[in-house]
């Protein structure tokens, strides 16, 4: 592996004499990363829905409502009020065609959500925001709940209030319709834990359904309409008869429930249902969706599903034409399930929070796996936006790491244990290893880099283990239901005195290295973890050591906001890059070890040349810290997860912006030596156009200059002026002429030149036509003073002439009179 394979175990033979001429100036590249892709929130929490069709996803996510196609996984819209204020309630009419939101400006849209448009804005009337809201069956009423208490119902076909309904107590955060249209029935619940029925016709309040303790959350109705079911947070649903406003059943179901859902009345053995009764779904806080039967209150099915923190249910739909079950978890993924076996379908991680840690995946790097703060992992794939969601980690995932050949991958959390992954040539993930020993959180870890052969962590309690990988996992026979493979640790070694921040192996797996808050780095020798090395010299804790593909060397980056160059033969600091505004929190080699990637709490990744100590380019796409920083196998694309809940995908477009660079410089030689002929032959029109197009303010006043000469100047040049393509003749990037002319106009030695184009321009454009160029209102502001400045310039000479001529006449001495003649 380069310049550590000649090295012994404790790196102390072979080590370069000359440092500065390693291979620090061999790589040619600049880095130019340009964002190749971003990996962004769409859902923040709050309602779900589906359009009946399956295809498409509404969400809300913030200001906006995201409507996410569910093949691909892509945003198709999103749509924000003119407002700009957060979306409080919104949804989809029964025939998928009106999208209604509403903000908390008390404003209320109604989108053609196909186009991105909105039809009409109006407002809600309400005092306080629209907390729920829901259309009847025929899309044409919709129903508005609001946090002041109050119900209001609006004919969205006729754009007017029909109904106003008081008496709910606190805030009104559950709407719905009765399914039967000629029924004018409203169901609404309040923070009062009743559910209120009341009658569209009479417009009056039927009755009040008080069986529940606390908030009800959801209500469902039987396809005849004579049966609900409500859900609460009280752990219990309760079935009723809407013909007698009576409790039927009241069903215990030993959690809080977010949701409930009828199941359609057909046979579903998959799901425990074996009968043509009523039969519900329900979602709640343990995690997991369980079918109830509604007669005789018997949970008939549970979904087979690991629990943990954040996968608490929090909503739950069905959509019966196309045969899907959404549900949507605590830590905001949606799942989207079929609906007669419970099998899952698809999988979007909605929103990330903080993203701790990002790796490149598979042998040619398609996948990537995100560690955010949350127990589960997401493993997405790059080309179909694909999401699978990995439960193991029982907290918050810290840290991962990929072996060399991109199968396996490892975690480590604050649950103190460490997981190992295997990726199948499908894209499949399963939890293959598992191991714990660590007394405190597990912050750090690092594969071995030659081959599959060991792992070392770093953790809270100060120490470092090295973890033997066991060969069978290692075998591609090995059963995938077989479980977990418990991991022991070799070895065992305090390290520092404080926290271990990072740990990294080195490239022939014989030395470690260490980072920790106590502002050292240490260079320890594998596998007995023998100290050989201490390297001090930052003023602040370490946040990550990286030892170089090429070189005996080791990069630091610091809280100090510095990244520091070590030489591993007598542990000197050979660099500092200073350039960071606050901590540098990662550090990678890239370019054959010739540049390097830092990245920081300032959320700007920086590349340094390391030659010159120079910061060749600043990447600033993050707006907060970036802890997660991985470089791909061919060196050509990078990775970055931050605070801001977004992972960007980096291209390095060095070699396409040099080719680009390239064949623009060609173009622009070939383009002068033509113009030159052009102008040599006096073809005056295509001069000017080439000109032009070449961006050369200087050779398209010489081009005017050379048609000026003419003797017939005014109408040749007003015949080429107006033979000039639209793009040429306005202002701004395409529209150069114009812009130009301001530029002329500001030289008193140029200005007749402007001011012939202007002539032109003005008598055979209309205003109208002017006023479409882009940037007009600024070339105009920038030609009036000047244009001012030369007439009142020419008024003075024109003032001055005259008075000239004028004494010049009275100058001139009378005629003499004849002289006499002589007698």
């Amino acid at each position: 592996m380069g310049r550590y394979s000649g090295m012994a175990s404790h790196g102390q033979q072979g080590a370069p004499k000359a440092w500065p001429d390693l291979h620090w100036g061999v790589s040619g590249k600049t880095g130019r990363y340009a964002v190749e892709r971003k990996f962004e929130p769409f859902y923040k929490g709050g309602k779900v829905q589906l359009d009946q069709t399956g295809q498409y996803l509404f969400c809300v996510c913030g200001t906006k409502v995201n409507i996410l196609d569910v093949a691909s996984g892509a945003i198709l819209q999103s749509l924000e009020q003119e407002d700009q204020e957060d979306i409080t309630a919104f949804d989809l009419s029964p025939d998928d065609e009106v999208l209604v939101t509403a903000s908390r400006a008390l404003l209320l849209a109604h989108w053609a959500w196909r186009e991105g448009s909105v039809i009409r804005l109006w407002k809600a009337i309400h005092t306080a925001p629209v907390a729920t809201m829901a259309f009847d069956p025929t899309s044409t009423l919709l129903a508005t709940g609001g946090c002041d208490g109050a119900v209001r119902i609006w004919d969205i076909v006729r754009h007017y209030g029909t109904h106003h309904f008081r008496g709910s107590p606190g805030v009104v955060h559950l709407v719905a319709f009765h399914p039967d249209p000629a029924r004018l029935l409203l169901f609404s619940s309040a923070t009062d834990a009743a559910i209120r029925i009341w009658s569209l016709q009479d417009q009056s309040c039927l009755a009040v359904l008080t069986a529940h303790y606390s908030a009800v959350t959801s209500l469902t109705f039987s396809a005849d309409g004579h049966t609900m079911v409500s859900s609460g947070r009280d752990k219990i649903c309760i079935v009723w008869d809407l013909r007698s406003h009576q409790a039927l059943r009241t069903i215990p179901v030993f959690e809080s429930v977010e949701a409930a859902v009828l199941l359609p009345e057909e046979l579903a053995p998959q799901l425990g249902v074996k009968s043509t009764g009523l039969h519900f779904l329900t979602a709640g806080n343990q995690g997991v969706l369980r079918v109830w039967e509604a007669a005789s209150g018997q949970c008939v099915h549970t979904q087979q599903s690991l629990s943990g923190p954040g996968r608490e249910l929090t909503h739950c739909a069905l959509v019966r034409a196309a045969g899907l079950l959404l549900s949507v978890t605590a830590d905001h993924n949606l799942l989207l399930y079929e609906a007669h076996s419970l099998k899952l379908q698809k999988q979007f991680a909605g929103y990330s929070e903080e993203v701790l840690d990002v790796r490149f995946l598979g042998p040619e790097d398609s996948h990537i796996v995100v560690a955010s703060n949350s127990p589960c992992l997401k493993v997405f794939e790059l080309q179909t936006s694909a999401c699978q969601i990995l439960h193991g980690h029982t907290d918050i995932v810290l840290a991962l790491d990929v072996f060399r050949k991109g199968w396996l991958f490892v975690s480590c959390a604050k649950d103190q244990s460490i997981r190992v992954w295997r990726m199948n040539k499908a894209g499949e993930v399963t939890c293959v290893a598992q191991g714990s020993g660590h007394t405190h959180s597990v912050g750090t870890i690092c594969c071995s880099r030659l081959k599959e052969t060991f792992l070392v962590t770093g953790s809270q309690d100060c120490t470092v283990k090295l973890w033997p990988i066991p060969k069978v996992l290692l075998s591609k026979s090995i059963a995938p239901d077989s479980g977990p493979v418990l991991l022991q640790a070799q070895a065992t070694q305090r390290c520092h005195d404080k926290d271990i921040n990072s740990v990294a192996v080195a490239p022939n797996d014989k030395l470690l290295a260490t980072g920790s808050q106590d502002r050292t780095a240490k260079l320890w020798a594998l596998p007995q973890c023998q100290l050989l090395g201490v390297f001090s010299g930052h003023r602040r804790g370490l946040w990550c050591v990286q030892f170089s593909p090429m070189d005996q060397v080791l990069a630091t980056a610091s809280a100090d906001g510095t990244v520091k160059l070590w030489a591993l033969q007598d542990f000197s600091c050979l660099k500092t890059f200073e350039g960071h505004d606050a901590s540098v929190l990662k550090v990678a080699f890239v370019s054959r070890g010739t540049q390097l990637l830092s990245s920081g709490s300032d959320g700007l990744v920086k590349l340094w040349t390391i030659k010159n100590n120079e910061c060749v380019r600043t990447l600033d796409a993050h707006q907060d810290k970036v802890w997660g920083l991985h470089c791909s196998q061919l060196d050509d694309r990078a990775l970055t997860g931050a605070s801001d809940s977004c992972v960007i995908l980096w291209k390095d477009v060095t070699e396409m912006e040099q080719a680009e660079e390239l064949a623009k410089r060609e173009e622009q030689v070939v383009k002068q030596q033509e113009l030159d002929n052009l102008l040599q032959e006096k073809r005056y029109l295509r001069a000017l156009g080439l000109a032009i197009s070449l961006d050369r303010p200087h050779t398209v006043l010489t081009v005017i200059q050379a048609i000026r000469r003419d003797p017939e100047a005014f109408e040749k040049l007003e015949a080429t002026v107006l033979r000039l393509r639209r793009d040429q003749k306005g202002s701004g990037q395409e529209e150069a002429l114009l812009r130009f002319c301001v530029t002329w106009n500001t030289n008193s030695r140029h200005c007749h030149e402007a001011q012939a184009v202007l002539s032109v321009l003005l008598r055979h454009e209309a205003p109208e036509e002017l006023l479409t160029y882009d940037g007009v209102r600024a070339s105009l502001e920038a030609l009036l003073p000047y244009t001012e400045r030369h007439f009142q310039r020419l008024s003075r000479t024109l003032q001055a002439a005259t008075f000239l001529d004028f004494l010049w006449h009275n100058m001139k001495l009378p005629t003499l009179p004849a002289a006499p003649s002589a007698l």
